[in-house]
């Protein structure tokens, strides 16, 4: 929870007139939804016309309360929803997921990793965030937990695959309706970016990420892809560069990993030569 502004200042508070409303005599008049406060409204703060507001509430919530917190960087952990635990891989729906359950364990060391350094700084810097979600979002919010610091979860709500795992710090688990406002908070503090297998949700966070460093909206950080043989079977990068679509120069965004320690070591390697950069040993 938010605490309380201690900028009160001389002015009756907004939580006061909403309580004070609430014990008013019972008649028409303040059973009318005109009546009500419009910020406590859910009516009003619904119609069509206040989409605006509600962009910026799901922008301002998040924010404020990671700036409560101290949290300056993080470490994003994007991954499928459906990547099985090892341990409840025998019940995944394909053989292929089967099979991908070793990069849970990869994502869960991974964010262990980051995490030790993370409890180093008391938790202000890189914290791991995640969609909150089952998969290689949960492994990343675990991996945090055993490592004993906190991690972030940014959920949305969707009709089947996002319910927050068990172990994002509660205090940081957040719900969004906007697909927009929750990436942009992905990336707001982003200091590296780690993308396991998935579906479309993780194509379209990867290629986010990566378009915003490619325009030069975004600061170039390192863009770590687990698993090369998967990534280079549903995107064909060289093609990309062949045709004339991206830059050859655009490849080394990337970089391909397969473990943990290797991320956190492309990661230590870090360099920025010029505008573009290079990642060690693309």
């Amino acid at each position: 929870m938010m605490k309380d502004d201690p900028r009160k200042g001389p002015f009756r508070r907004a939580n006061q007139d909403i309580d004070a409303a609430r014990k008013v005599p019972d008649t028409p008049q303040a059973r009318s939804s005109a009546y009500r406060l419009a910020f406590a409204d859910p009516e009003f703060l619904l119609r069509e016309e206040l989409r605006p507001v509600r962009l910026q509430l799901e922008l301002l919530k998040p924010e404020l309360e990671l700036d409560a917190r101290g949290i300056r960087s993080t470490v994003v952990l994007f991954g499928g929803a459906r990547i099985p635990a090892p341990e409840a891989a025998d019940k995944a729906r394909s053989a292929g997921l089967r099979d991908m359950s070793r990069y849970y364990d990869e994502a869960r060391r991974f964010a262990q990793l980051i995490t030790e350094r993370s409890v180093a700084t008391d938790c202000t810097e890189n914290v791991i965030v995640t969609g909150g979600g089952p998969g290689v979002m949960e492994a990343g919010n675990r991996g945090a937990a055993e490592a004993g610091g906190c991690s972030i979860g940014l959920n949305i709500v969707l009709p089947h695959e996002q319910v927050p795992n068990a172990y994002v710090t509660p205090e940081l688990c957040f719900n969004f309706h906007y697909f927009g406002i929750r990436k942009m908070h992905f990336l707001l503090r982003a200091k590296a970016i780690a993308v396991f297998p998935g579906g479309f949700g993780t194509l379209d966070e990867l290629f986010e990420s990566l378009t915003l460093i490619q325009t030069g909206r975004m600061e170039q950080v390192p863009v770590l892809l687990f698993g090369q043989a998967f990534w280079r079977n549903v995107v064909n990068w060289d093609a990309l560069a062949e045709a004339g679509t991206i830059s050859p120069d655009d490849l080394s965004l990337f970089r391909f990993v397969e473990t943990a320690d290797e991320a956190l070591a492309v990661i230590d390697g870090w360099t920025l030569t010029g505008k573009r950069g290079t990642i060690p040993g693309r």
